[in-house]
């Protein structure tokens, strides 16, 4: 299906079609198949063209190849000091498509159709082919200088004097295999880079400022699918933001199937309190493992939340290196007051045990729950608590209580809703079995005396009684009578 092209669409197209012949990215094709072309707006205001793959990537087997987790590539620039950062002109189309594979790429347009002889965007596995090929190119270096995201290049050193040799090795390996960095987007020998959405520096780690500024001017949601949007972004760096769940809960609520969208007061101020967490957003400390670590951890009748925080120095204050939070499940509602604030902490080892697991100093946890100090040493426990103490015998660590007050990072969670009895969303009960069980129960027991009744004043049923009383009913030879009730084979 071909669309309709505005002036500047065409002129794109035909810029788009022209250069790619030159480069030899593209052929004349005769492919019983073609994706349609569409146009997306770079940040420079420039249009690129872009093909709907959709039904090619609906019949395509999906390559499990893992892309990097953000976070974790984060925290590989644990002491750095200085930063270089490469962008990859054209990544993907450096990949070779297979030969005889070239018309499933296929694309039409007013000037004719074509297809691609390199790996064009938008095909649902060229993220993952490529980065198992940018994966194999840096194997050695990873995480000792080199981080790699697709086409984006991290090189961080410790040591600013060998900054230079680390940019030349990972520059020459580039040369190697014929891969070009885009200048332009290229920064070298920096104290301060952004990569991926975040800000790096020898501080640590913090928002874009860009993406603040964007978020600051993201007008409010009108419908269900803008309310999306909006999370997906935020959810991005649910990490900087204290309590992140419990302030989005009166949006996400908003989301369920089954609720009208309704912009009232309660999501207005949950929106703009959202963006204003984005404006004051704390920088986050790379985690040191050769420090000891700290877990603040607090729960609430809806949420549960947590902060891994570290100390630079014996006096210097706890620095935050990740918030955590989300909202209970049903289930875990229900769970008494002890119950959440342990599962509080037994989220928190979850989401950062490769910190806490096998760390080198025991891990201090800080609770307001003063009963919490004695889990280690509690003998009575339900199945449920036997299962967590397991897990917790994989971690070193001590449970310190810390008073509501002193516990301000984790107890933004202590504006709980309990605070506020009209707040508090209780949860729904539970059907364990359908009211038609517990009638069938009822009635089993009324039923069998009902039938002695009715057999009493039956002139068949009475024949019968008096046959067995005799002996046996000469009619009815699998007849018997048990407990008062006629019986045939068995049955009633």
């Amino acid at each position: 299906r071909l669309y309709s092209l505005t002036e500047p669409e065409r002129e794109a197209l035909q810029d788009f079609l022209r250069k790619n012949l030159e480069r030899g990215f593209i052929r004349p094709s005769t492919s019983p198949t073609a994706a349609p072309v569409l146009f997306v707006k770079k940040k420079c205001g420039e249009l690129r063209p872009c093909h709907d793959y959709r039904a090619l990537n609906k019949i395509t087997v999906p390559d499990r190849y893992p892309l990097p987790l953000i976070s974790e590539l984060l925290e590989r620039v644990q002491g750095a000091q200085v930063f270089t950062k490469l962008d990859l002109r054209g990544a993907y189309n450096l990949i070779r498509i297979r030969a005889g594979d070239e018309w499933k790429t296929a694309f039409g347009t007013r000037y004719g159709q074509f297809e691609y002889l390199v790996m064009p965007f938008g095909l649902c596995n060229a993220p993952a082919v490529f980065q198992r090929y940018i994966n194999h190119v840096f194997q050695d270096l990873l995480d000792k200088y080199v981080v790699v995201y697709l086409d984006d290049i991290l090189i961080y050193s410790r040591d600013p004097a060998c900054h230079e040799g680390h940019v030349r090795t990972v520059l020459q390996r580039l040369r190697e295999h014929r891969l070009y960095a885009k200048l332009s987007k290229c920064e070298f020998h920096q104290r301060t880079v952004d990569f991926l959405g975040h800000r790096l520096s020898p501080d640590g780690v913090q928002m874009d400022p860009g993406k603040v500024t964007e978020v600051q001017e993201w007008a409010a949601p009108r419908n269900r699918k803008d309310l999306q949007r909006f999370l997906g972004f935020a959810n991005y760096y649910r990490t900087f933001i204290a309590d992140y769940a419990h302030r989005t809960t009166p949006l996400t609520r908003l989301l369920r199937p089954k609720t009208p969208f309704s912009w009232d007061k309660e999501a207005e101020e949950a929106f703009q309190g959202l963006k204003a967490c984005f404006q004051r957003a704390p920088i986050l400390q790379h985690p040191d493992p050769s420090r000891p670590f700290v877990v603040e951890t607090d729960a609430s009748s809806t949420a549960l939340g947590a902060v891994l925080s570290q100390q630079i120095g014996p006096e210097a204050p706890l620095l935050p290196c990740a918030f955590y939070s989300r909202q209970l499940l049903p289930a875990e509602r229900n769970y008494t007051v002890w119950e959440r604030e342990l599962l509080a902490i037994k989220v928190a080892f979850e989401v950062w045990r490769h910190h806490l697991e096998g760390a080198r100093h025991p891990v201090e946890v800080r609770t307001d729950h003063r009963n919490l100090e004695y889990l280690q040493t509690t003998r009575k426990l339900n199945q449920r608590q036997i299962r967590w103490a397991l897990f917790f015998s994989r971690f070193q660590f001590r449970i310190r209580y810390i008073p509501s007050s002193q516990n301000q990072k984790a107890d933004a969670l202590s504006r709980k809703p309990e605070d506020n009895a009209d707040s508090v969303q209780q949860a729904e009960p539970t059907t364990i079995l359908p009211p038609a069980a517990f009638l069938a129960t009822q009635e089993a027991q009324p039923l069998q005396v009902r039938v002695r009744e009715q057999q009493r004043v039956d002139a068949w049923a009475q024949e019968r009684l008096r046959e067995l009383a005799e002996g046996s009913s000469p009619q009815y030879p699998g007849l018997v009578l048990h407990q008062g009730l006629l019986l045939h084979h068995g049955r009633l």
